[in-house]
Protein backbone atom coordinates (compact mmCIF):
# COMPACT_ATOMS: atom_id res chain seq x y z
CA UNK A 1 0.00 0.00 0.00
CA UNK A 2 1.84 3.46 -1.07
CA UNK A 3 1.71 6.46 1.05
CA UNK A 4 -1.64 8.04 -0.54
CA UNK A 5 -3.80 4.69 -0.33
CA UNK A 6 -2.41 4.68 3.67
CA UNK A 7 -3.32 8.09 4.26
CA UNK A 8 -7.27 7.20 2.82
CA UNK A 9 -7.18 4.08 5.01
CA UNK A 10 -6.56 6.47 7.88
CA UNK A 11 -8.78 9.49 6.74
CA UNK A 12 -11.87 6.92 6.16
CA UNK A 13 -11.04 5.14 9.71
CA UNK A 14 -10.83 8.76 11.90
CA UNK A 15 -12.98 10.64 9.78
CA UNK A 16 -16.20 8.77 8.31
CA UNK A 17 -18.28 8.86 11.38
CA UNK A 18 -17.55 12.94 11.62
CA UNK A 19 -18.40 13.81 8.30
CA UNK A 20 -21.90 11.42 8.43
CA UNK A 21 -22.58 13.12 11.49
CA UNK A 22 -22.02 16.49 10.87
CA UNK A 23 -24.28 16.14 7.49
CA UNK A 24 -26.80 14.15 8.89
CA UNK A 25 -27.29 17.21 11.38
CA UNK A 26 -27.13 19.85 8.80
CA UNK A 27 -29.53 18.25 6.51
CA UNK A 28 -31.39 16.20 8.55
CA UNK A 29 -31.41 13.42 6.38
CA UNK A 30 -29.21 10.22 6.48
CA UNK A 31 -29.14 8.79 3.26
CA UNK A 32 -27.86 12.48 2.02
CA UNK A 33 -25.07 12.14 5.08
CA UNK A 34 -23.74 8.96 4.02
CA UNK A 35 -23.82 8.80 0.32
CA UNK A 36 -22.55 12.32 0.38
CA UNK A 37 -19.80 11.29 2.24
CA UNK A 38 -18.48 7.91 0.25
CA UNK A 39 -18.88 10.06 -2.49
CA UNK A 40 -16.36 12.55 -0.88
CA UNK A 41 -13.93 9.34 -0.21
CA UNK A 42 -14.81 8.17 -4.23
CA UNK A 43 -13.17 11.53 -4.74
CA UNK A 44 -10.63 11.26 -2.44
CA UNK A 45 -9.44 8.09 -4.02
CA UNK A 46 -9.46 9.71 -7.51
CA UNK A 47 -8.00 13.25 -6.92
CA UNK A 48 -5.43 12.68 -4.05
CA UNK A 49 -2.66 10.27 -6.47
CA UNK A 50 -2.71 13.59 -8.34
CA UNK A 51 -3.24 16.66 -6.16
CA UNK A 52 -1.23 15.05 -2.96
CA UNK A 53 -3.18 14.40 0.41
CA UNK A 54 -4.74 18.09 1.65
CA UNK A 55 -3.02 19.21 4.87
CA UNK A 56 -6.28 18.59 6.90
CA UNK A 57 -7.68 15.33 5.03
CA UNK A 58 -10.69 15.59 7.47
CA UNK A 59 -11.81 19.03 6.67
CA UNK A 60 -11.39 18.33 3.05
CA UNK A 61 -13.50 15.45 3.36
CA UNK A 62 -16.19 17.64 4.83
CA UNK A 63 -16.44 20.48 2.36
CA UNK A 64 -16.59 18.40 -0.44
CA UNK A 65 -19.31 15.77 1.56
CA UNK A 66 -21.44 18.82 1.65
CA UNK A 67 -21.18 20.46 -1.81
CA UNK A 68 -22.11 16.03 -3.05
CA UNK A 69 -25.00 17.32 -0.62
CA UNK A 70 -26.30 20.64 -2.04
CA UNK A 71 -25.23 19.13 -5.68
CA UNK A 72 -27.45 16.35 -5.16
CA UNK A 73 -30.67 18.11 -3.47
CA UNK A 74 -30.34 20.69 -6.23
CA UNK A 75 -30.33 17.68 -8.63
CA UNK A 76 -33.93 16.16 -6.69
CA UNK A 77 -35.63 19.79 -7.12
CA UNK A 78 -36.17 19.40 -3.19
CA UNK A 79 -33.90 22.11 -1.74
CA UNK A 80 -36.67 23.90 0.22
CA UNK A 81 -38.04 20.54 1.29
CA UNK A 82 -35.29 19.14 2.56
CA UNK A 83 -33.94 22.41 4.46
CA UNK A 84 -37.43 22.30 6.44
CA UNK A 85 -36.90 18.37 7.09
CA UNK A 86 -33.48 19.07 8.44
CA UNK A 87 -34.72 22.20 10.85
CA UNK A 88 -37.33 20.08 11.91
CA UNK A 89 -34.64 17.16 12.66
CA UNK A 90 -32.16 19.52 13.87
CA UNK A 91 -33.98 21.84 16.21
CA UNK A 92 -34.41 21.04 19.69
CA UNK A 93 -37.70 21.66 21.06
CA UNK A 94 -37.22 24.38 23.37
CA UNK A 95 -40.00 22.93 26.26
CA UNK A 96 -38.02 19.21 26.03
CA UNK A 97 -35.63 19.35 29.26
CA UNK A 98 -32.51 17.33 27.60
CA UNK A 99 -28.57 17.16 28.79
CA UNK A 100 -27.06 20.41 28.58
CA UNK A 101 -24.71 20.57 25.52
CA UNK A 102 -21.86 21.96 27.94
CA UNK A 103 -21.68 18.42 29.31
CA UNK A 104 -21.62 16.58 26.26
CA UNK A 105 -21.84 18.35 22.70
CA UNK A 106 -20.79 15.44 20.36
CA UNK A 107 -22.59 15.20 17.07
CA UNK A 108 -21.25 11.11 17.29
CA UNK A 109 -23.29 10.52 19.99
CA UNK A 110 -25.93 12.69 18.76
CA UNK A 111 -25.42 9.98 15.30
CA UNK A 112 -25.21 7.14 17.65
CA UNK A 113 -28.60 7.97 19.92
CA UNK A 114 -30.83 8.67 16.81
CA UNK A 115 -29.59 5.51 15.32
CA UNK A 116 -30.56 3.89 18.39
CA UNK A 117 -33.91 5.14 18.51
CA UNK A 118 -35.95 2.46 20.37
CA UNK A 119 -38.74 2.62 17.17
CA UNK A 120 -36.19 0.56 15.39
CA UNK A 121 -35.33 -3.32 16.18
CA UNK A 122 -32.02 -3.94 17.71
CA UNK A 123 -30.35 -5.37 15.25
CA UNK A 124 -31.33 -2.76 12.62
CA UNK A 125 -30.04 -0.03 15.51
CA UNK A 126 -26.84 -2.36 15.80
CA UNK A 127 -26.56 -2.63 11.59
CA UNK A 128 -27.48 1.51 11.13
CA UNK A 129 -24.79 2.14 13.76
CA UNK A 130 -22.04 -0.67 12.41
CA UNK A 131 -22.74 1.51 9.26
CA UNK A 132 -23.00 5.10 9.82
CA UNK A 133 -20.90 5.34 12.71
CA UNK A 134 -18.15 2.68 12.87
CA UNK A 135 -18.02 3.24 8.81
CA UNK A 136 -17.93 -0.88 8.52
CA UNK A 137 -19.58 -2.25 5.19
CA UNK A 138 -22.44 -4.48 4.36
CA UNK A 139 -20.47 -7.68 4.05
CA UNK A 140 -19.00 -6.84 7.42
CA UNK A 141 -21.96 -6.03 9.43
CA UNK A 142 -23.45 -9.19 7.63
CA UNK A 143 -20.90 -11.40 9.23
CA UNK A 144 -20.95 -10.05 12.61
CA UNK A 145 -24.97 -10.55 12.35
CA UNK A 146 -24.56 -13.82 10.89
CA UNK A 147 -27.05 -12.65 8.54
CA UNK A 148 -26.95 -12.82 4.76
CA UNK A 149 -25.81 -9.34 3.08
CA UNK A 150 -28.52 -8.56 1.11
CA UNK A 151 -30.63 -9.07 4.14
CA UNK A 152 -28.49 -6.63 6.33
CA UNK A 153 -28.54 -4.50 2.98
CA UNK A 154 -32.40 -3.70 3.07
CA UNK A 155 -32.75 -3.71 6.89
CA UNK A 156 -29.93 -1.17 6.80
CA UNK A 157 -32.30 1.25 3.83
CA UNK A 158 -35.25 0.47 5.34
CA UNK A 159 -34.14 1.95 8.72
CA UNK A 160 -33.01 5.00 7.70
CA UNK A 161 -36.56 5.35 5.89
CA UNK A 162 -38.37 5.10 8.77
CA UNK A 163 -36.23 7.85 10.47
CA UNK A 164 -36.88 9.89 7.74
CA UNK A 165 -40.68 9.20 7.67
CA UNK A 166 -41.07 9.49 11.61
CA UNK A 167 -39.05 12.52 12.02
CA UNK A 168 -36.70 10.77 14.60
CA UNK A 169 -34.95 14.08 15.44
CA UNK A 170 -31.23 14.02 15.61
CA UNK A 171 -30.10 14.88 19.77
CA UNK A 172 -28.81 12.96 22.79
CA UNK A 173 -32.61 12.15 23.95
CA UNK A 174 -34.22 14.23 27.07
CA UNK A 175 -32.49 13.26 30.72
CA UNK A 176 -35.76 11.47 31.91
CA UNK A 177 -35.53 9.43 28.74
CA UNK A 178 -31.54 8.35 28.94
CA UNK A 179 -31.72 5.08 31.62
CA UNK A 180 -34.28 3.23 28.96
CA UNK A 181 -32.65 4.45 25.77
CA UNK A 182 -28.98 4.02 27.38
CA UNK A 183 -29.44 -0.26 26.76
CA UNK A 184 -30.06 -0.13 23.40
CA UNK A 185 -26.56 2.14 23.08
CA UNK A 186 -24.56 -0.24 24.62
CA UNK A 187 -25.90 -2.99 23.03
CA UNK A 188 -24.41 -1.30 19.87
CA UNK A 189 -21.26 -0.01 21.19
CA UNK A 190 -20.42 -3.55 22.61
CA UNK A 191 -20.87 -4.65 18.80
CA UNK A 192 -18.82 -1.75 17.55
CA UNK A 193 -15.94 -2.85 19.84
CA UNK A 194 -15.65 -6.88 19.32
CA UNK A 195 -15.29 -5.61 15.43
CA UNK A 196 -12.63 -3.84 16.69
CA UNK A 197 -11.11 -6.77 19.03
CA UNK A 198 -11.59 -9.11 16.14
CA UNK A 199 -13.07 -7.79 12.87
CA UNK A 200 -14.66 -10.23 10.78
CA UNK A 201 -13.39 -8.89 7.17
CA UNK A 202 -11.00 -10.47 5.42
CA UNK A 203 -9.89 -7.58 3.87
CA UNK A 204 -9.51 -5.90 6.80
CA UNK A 205 -6.91 -5.57 9.54
CA UNK A 206 -7.49 -8.25 12.45
CA UNK A 207 -8.04 -6.20 14.94
CA UNK A 208 -8.84 -2.75 14.50
CA UNK A 209 -7.81 -0.11 17.05
CA UNK A 210 -9.80 2.56 15.55
CA UNK A 211 -13.11 0.79 16.33
CA UNK A 212 -11.75 0.13 19.68
CA UNK A 213 -10.90 3.22 20.33
CA UNK A 214 -14.30 4.62 19.36
CA UNK A 215 -16.22 2.47 21.26
CA UNK A 216 -14.51 3.44 23.98
CA UNK A 217 -14.50 7.18 23.83
CA UNK A 218 -18.10 7.04 23.40
CA UNK A 219 -18.59 4.92 26.23
CA UNK A 220 -16.75 7.04 28.48
CA UNK A 221 -19.01 9.55 27.07
CA UNK A 222 -22.26 7.95 28.00
CA UNK A 223 -20.80 7.43 31.67
CA UNK A 224 -20.05 11.17 31.77
CA UNK A 225 -24.03 11.43 31.40
CA UNK A 226 -25.04 8.45 33.85
CA UNK A 227 -22.44 8.15 36.31
CA UNK A 228 -24.50 5.69 38.35
CA UNK A 229 -25.11 3.85 35.44
CA UNK A 230 -23.77 0.12 36.97
CA UNK A 231 -24.15 -1.13 33.14
CA UNK A 232 -22.68 2.07 31.80
CA UNK A 233 -19.36 1.50 34.06
CA UNK A 234 -19.27 -2.86 33.21
CA UNK A 235 -19.21 -2.10 29.72
CA UNK A 236 -16.44 0.73 30.01
CA UNK A 237 -14.40 -2.23 32.40
CA UNK A 238 -15.36 -4.79 29.81
CA UNK A 239 -13.71 -2.95 27.09
CA UNK A 240 -10.64 -1.20 28.84
CA UNK A 241 -9.67 -4.79 30.58
CA UNK A 242 -10.21 -6.29 26.41
CA UNK A 243 -8.03 -3.20 24.99
CA UNK A 244 -5.53 -3.69 27.25
CA UNK A 245 -4.29 -6.87 25.53
CA UNK A 246 -4.51 -6.15 22.04
CA UNK A 247 -0.76 -5.46 21.47
CA UNK A 248 -0.03 -9.07 23.30
CA UNK A 249 -2.98 -10.90 20.71
CA UNK A 250 -1.30 -10.61 17.16
CA UNK A 251 2.00 -12.24 16.77
CA UNK A 252 4.50 -10.35 14.41
CA UNK A 253 3.70 -13.08 12.05
CA UNK A 254 0.02 -11.53 11.55
CA UNK A 255 -1.30 -14.99 13.78
CA UNK A 256 -3.90 -14.83 16.67
CA UNK A 257 -2.31 -15.36 20.22
CA UNK A 258 -4.37 -16.65 22.38
CA UNK A 259 -4.65 -15.58 25.94
CA UNK A 260 -2.48 -18.75 27.41
CA UNK A 261 -0.08 -17.62 24.88
CA UNK A 262 0.02 -14.35 25.45
CA UNK A 263 3.36 -12.42 27.05
CA UNK A 264 1.47 -10.77 29.68
CA UNK A 265 4.14 -8.27 30.27
CA UNK A 266 2.72 -6.86 26.99
CA UNK A 267 -0.42 -6.21 28.71
CA UNK A 268 -1.83 -2.58 29.38
CA UNK A 269 -1.05 -1.61 32.98
CA UNK A 270 -3.23 1.30 33.27
CA UNK A 271 -6.07 0.01 31.23
CA UNK A 272 -5.68 -3.07 33.74
CA UNK A 273 -5.72 -0.42 36.44
CA UNK A 274 -8.65 1.29 35.66
CA UNK A 275 -10.62 -1.50 34.81
CA UNK A 276 -10.00 -2.78 38.04
CA UNK A 277 -11.10 -0.18 39.76
CA UNK A 278 -13.97 0.16 37.93
CA UNK A 279 -15.54 -3.41 38.99
CA UNK A 280 -14.37 -2.61 42.25
CA UNK A 281 -16.54 0.26 42.27
CA UNK A 282 -19.30 -1.69 41.10
CA UNK A 283 -19.07 -4.69 43.63
CA UNK A 284 -19.16 -2.01 46.49
CA UNK A 285 -22.00 -0.51 45.71
CA UNK A 286 -23.88 -3.73 46.58
CA UNK A 287 -25.98 -3.34 43.40
CA UNK A 288 -27.02 -7.02 41.83
CA UNK A 289 -24.71 -6.74 38.91
CA UNK A 290 -25.97 -6.57 35.32
CA UNK A 291 -24.43 -8.39 32.02
CA UNK A 292 -21.31 -6.74 31.26
CA UNK A 293 -20.63 -5.77 34.95
CA UNK A 294 -20.27 -9.91 35.18
CA UNK A 295 -18.63 -9.89 32.25
CA UNK A 296 -15.88 -7.53 33.41
CA UNK A 297 -15.29 -9.31 36.54
CA UNK A 298 -14.61 -12.25 34.68
CA UNK A 299 -11.67 -10.32 32.24
CA UNK A 300 -10.57 -8.96 36.03
CA UNK A 301 -10.05 -12.49 37.10
CA UNK A 302 -7.95 -12.99 33.77
CA UNK A 303 -5.96 -10.29 34.10
CA UNK A 304 -5.32 -10.22 38.20
CA UNK A 305 -3.34 -13.73 36.84
CA UNK A 306 0.02 -13.36 36.25
CA UNK A 307 0.12 -16.36 34.61
CA UNK A 308 -2.24 -18.63 33.04
CA UNK A 309 -1.62 -21.61 35.58
CA UNK A 310 -2.88 -18.46 38.28
CA UNK A 311 -6.19 -17.97 37.40
CA UNK A 312 -9.07 -18.65 39.31
CA UNK A 313 -11.45 -20.73 36.89
CA UNK A 314 -13.70 -21.78 39.74
CA UNK A 315 -14.52 -17.98 39.87
CA UNK A 316 -14.76 -17.77 36.03
CA UNK A 317 -17.56 -20.91 36.42
CA UNK A 318 -19.17 -19.42 38.98
CA UNK A 319 -19.05 -15.70 37.31
CA UNK A 320 -20.65 -17.47 34.05
CA UNK A 321 -23.54 -19.30 36.57
CA UNK A 322 -24.08 -16.26 37.36
CA UNK A 323 -24.50 -15.08 34.27
CA UNK A 324 -26.02 -17.21 32.10
CA UNK A 325 -29.09 -16.40 34.47
CA UNK A 326 -29.02 -13.33 32.64
CA UNK A 327 -28.09 -14.17 29.34
CA UNK A 328 -29.11 -17.81 28.65
CA UNK A 329 -27.88 -17.60 25.16
CA UNK A 330 -26.09 -20.01 23.16
CA UNK A 331 -22.60 -18.54 23.22
CA UNK A 332 -22.36 -17.62 26.36
CA UNK A 333 -22.63 -21.16 27.68
CA UNK A 334 -20.21 -22.21 24.82
CA UNK A 335 -17.78 -19.49 26.55
CA UNK A 336 -19.12 -21.34 29.96
CA UNK A 337 -18.18 -24.28 28.82
CA UNK A 338 -14.59 -23.77 27.53
CA UNK A 339 -13.84 -22.96 31.34
CA UNK A 340 -15.25 -25.37 32.30
CA UNK A 341 -12.53 -27.69 30.58
CA UNK A 342 -9.98 -26.31 32.88
CA UNK A 343 -12.08 -27.12 35.93
CA UNK A 344 -13.42 -30.78 35.12
CA UNK A 345 -11.75 -31.62 31.78
CA UNK A 346 -12.15 -31.63 28.25
CA UNK A 347 -14.90 -34.79 27.82
CA UNK A 348 -16.74 -32.52 30.30
CA UNK A 349 -16.68 -29.36 28.20
CA UNK A 350 -17.03 -31.25 24.96
CA UNK A 351 -20.55 -33.24 26.00
CA UNK A 352 -21.28 -29.07 26.58
CA UNK A 353 -20.08 -28.06 23.76
CA UNK A 354 -22.31 -30.69 21.58
CA UNK A 355 -25.12 -29.53 23.06
CA UNK A 356 -25.33 -26.24 21.34
CA UNK A 357 -24.97 -27.59 18.02
CA UNK A 358 -28.00 -26.74 16.67
CA UNK A 359 -27.97 -23.20 17.42
CA UNK A 360 -24.30 -22.81 16.52
CA UNK A 361 -23.36 -24.62 13.44
CA UNK A 362 -22.75 -21.51 11.47
CA UNK A 363 -20.42 -20.09 14.28
CA UNK A 364 -16.86 -20.42 13.83
CA UNK A 365 -15.91 -19.75 16.98
CA UNK A 366 -17.89 -23.18 17.99
CA UNK A 367 -15.60 -25.30 16.16
CA UNK A 368 -13.04 -24.22 16.66
CA UNK A 369 -14.01 -24.78 20.43
CA UNK A 370 -14.56 -28.64 19.79
CA UNK A 371 -11.52 -28.42 17.54
CA UNK A 372 -8.94 -27.58 20.63
CA UNK A 373 -11.44 -30.03 23.17
CA UNK A 374 -10.95 -32.84 20.47
CA UNK A 375 -7.55 -32.25 20.06
CA UNK A 376 -6.73 -32.27 24.03
CA UNK A 377 -8.68 -35.62 24.03
CA UNK A 378 -6.82 -37.56 21.64
CA UNK A 379 -9.09 -37.77 18.68
CA UNK A 380 -6.87 -36.42 16.10
CA UNK A 381 -9.53 -36.98 12.81
CA UNK A 382 -12.52 -35.01 14.63
CA UNK A 383 -10.48 -32.40 15.55
CA UNK A 384 -8.95 -31.81 12.45
CA UNK A 385 -12.34 -32.12 10.74
CA UNK A 386 -13.88 -29.20 13.31
CA UNK A 387 -11.03 -27.35 12.54
CA UNK A 388 -11.60 -27.17 8.73
CA UNK A 389 -14.99 -25.78 9.48
CA UNK A 390 -13.86 -23.13 11.51
CA UNK A 391 -11.43 -21.75 9.11
CA UNK A 392 -14.09 -22.35 6.62
CA UNK A 393 -16.31 -19.98 8.57
CA UNK A 394 -13.78 -17.90 10.14
CA UNK A 395 -13.24 -13.66 8.49
CA UNK A 396 -10.68 -12.64 10.73
CA UNK A 397 -7.13 -13.28 9.44
CA UNK A 398 -5.09 -14.15 12.05
CA UNK A 399 -7.91 -16.15 13.40
CA UNK A 400 -7.37 -18.33 10.41
CA UNK A 401 -3.57 -18.44 10.54
CA UNK A 402 -4.21 -19.24 13.83
CA UNK A 403 -6.08 -22.10 13.65
CA UNK A 404 -4.44 -23.40 10.63
CA UNK A 405 -1.48 -23.49 12.46
CA UNK A 406 -3.36 -25.57 15.24
CA UNK A 407 -4.80 -28.50 12.34
CA UNK A 408 -1.51 -28.34 10.79
CA UNK A 409 -0.15 -29.72 14.35
CA UNK A 410 -2.00 -32.46 14.13
CA UNK A 411 -0.26 -34.46 11.34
Amino acid sequence: MNDVEDAITRAHQAEWARVVAHLARRFGDLDIAEEATAEAFATAVERWPTDGVPPNPGAWLTTTANRKAIDRIRRENKRDDKQKEARLVYDDDPAVPTVPLGVIDDERLRLIFTCCHPALAMQTRVALTLRLVGGLTVPEIARAFLAQENTTGQRITRAKAKIKAARIPYRVPAAEDLPARVAGVLAVLYLVFNEGYLATGPDTDPVRHDLTAEAIRLTRLIRALMPDDGEVAGLLALMLLTEARRCARVSASGELVTLDEQDRGAWDAALIAEGHRLVRERLATGVAPGRYQILAAINAVHTSARDIRDTDWSQVVALYDQLVRLDPSSIIALNRAIAVAELDGPEVALAAVDRLADKLAGYHAYHASRADLLRRLGRGQDSRSAYDRAIELAGNTAEIAYLTRRRDQLR
